[in-house]
C-alpha cells in the first residue's frame, strides 16, 4: 500500500548551540517538525509542534522561555498546516508522540479526535514529579482526553509495516521514532534522539538526558541504517528544511 508523506514545519526556536549540543558555541535556529501521513486506512500525524499560545508570547513555556526564543507566526500551527493539505483536523485517526516535551506536543489540542499513541514509559514519565521537574513537561500540552494507546517497544500503526514506531530511548524515558516504508525506500523520521546531523557524525549529546548510554546506542543503530540505505529525517535540523517549511530533499 502506498502512503504519502506531509512534512510540515511548526514554528522555529533559537537557541544557544551549548542548550542542544554540551559545549559547542554560537547559535542554533531550529525547525519545529511535525509530519501528516496519509495512509489507505486512515491518517496520521508525527509530532504536533509549538502551542498556538506561543504565536503571542512565550509565558507558557515558564523558565524555558528564558531559554529559547520563539519564532512562529499565525497560520504555522497545526491546524493550519493540516487544512493547506486539505485535511481537516478533526479527521485523524492517530496522533504519535515521539516524546512529550513541548515542541513536539504542542499542537495535540488541535486534533482532539485522534487516537494518541505514546510509549508507556514516556506517558508515566509524563505524570511523575520528578520527570515532570527534570523534562519541564506540561501536563496541559498533552493530557487533554484522548484516546491513548500506551505501547511498549515497536507498534505497527496501520497492521502493514508501512508505518512503525520505533523505541528509541535515551533522550527522555520513552522516545520513539517512526519507520518509513516509502517508494522510494525506508525513511526514519529520528525526532530527538538525534536532533541533527552534527550530532550523528560527531557523536555529539545534549547537556541533559534520561540515559546516555541509551542515546549512544541509538545513535550507533542509525549510522548502521545509513550504511544500509536508510534515509534519516533528523529532530531539528536547519539544513534538512526550507524556510516555507518544506524538506530541502523531499520525501518520495
Amino acid at each position: 500500500m502506498s502512503i504519502r508523506i506531509h512534512p510540515m514545519v511548526c514554528g522555529w526556536l533559537e537557541v544557544d548551540a551549548r542548550f542542544i549540543l554540551a559545549k559547542q558555541p554560537g547559535r542554533l535556529r531550529l525547525p519545529i517538525p511535525s509530519f501528516l501521513i496519509e495512509h489507505p486506512r486512515g491518517r496520521a500525524v508525527f509530532d504536533t509542534g509549538l502551542h498556538r499560545d506561543l504565536q503571542r508570547n512565550s509565558d507558557r513555556l515558564g523558565a524555558l522561555g528564558k531559554v529559547f526564543e520563539v519564532r512562529f507566526q499565525a497560520g504555522e500551527e497545526l491546524g493550519a498546516r493540516l487544512r493547506h493539505h486539505g485535511v481537516d483536523p478533526q479527521r485523524i485517526d492517530y496522533l504519535i508522540n515521539s516524546h512529550l516535551h513541548f515542541d513536539h506536543v504542542g499542537g495535540n489540542a488541535e486534533i482532539p479526535n485522534a487516537k494518541l499513541i505514546v510509549q508507556r514509559r514516556e506517558w508515566e514519565a509524563g505524570g511523575n514529579p520528578e520527570e515532570i521537574r527534570k523534562n519541564g513537561y506540561n501536563r496541559a500540552d498533552f493530557d487533554l482526553g484522548h484516546q491513548l494507546k500506551l505501547i511498549d517497544g515497536e507498534h505497527d500503526v496501520f497492521g502493514d509495516g508501512s508505518v512503525v514506531c520505533l523505541p528509541s530511548y535515551g533522550h527522555t524515558a520513552g522516545h520513539q521514532s517512526l519507520r518509513l516504508r516509502l517508494d522510494s525506500g525506508e525513511t526514519v523520521l529520528t525526532a530527538d534522539s538525534c536532533y541533527m546531523r552534527k550530532a550523528l557524525d560527531e557523536m555529539l549529546f545534549p547537556p541533559f538526558a534520561h540515559s546516555y548510554d541509551a542515546m549512544r546506542q541509538v545513535m550507533e543503530r542509525y549510522r548502521a541504517m545509513e550504511r544500509a540505505g536508510v534515509k534519516l529525517i533528523f529532530g531539528h535540523d536547519a539544513g534538512q528544511w526550507r524556510e516555507d517549511g518544506s524538506l530541502v530533499a523531499p520525501l518520495g
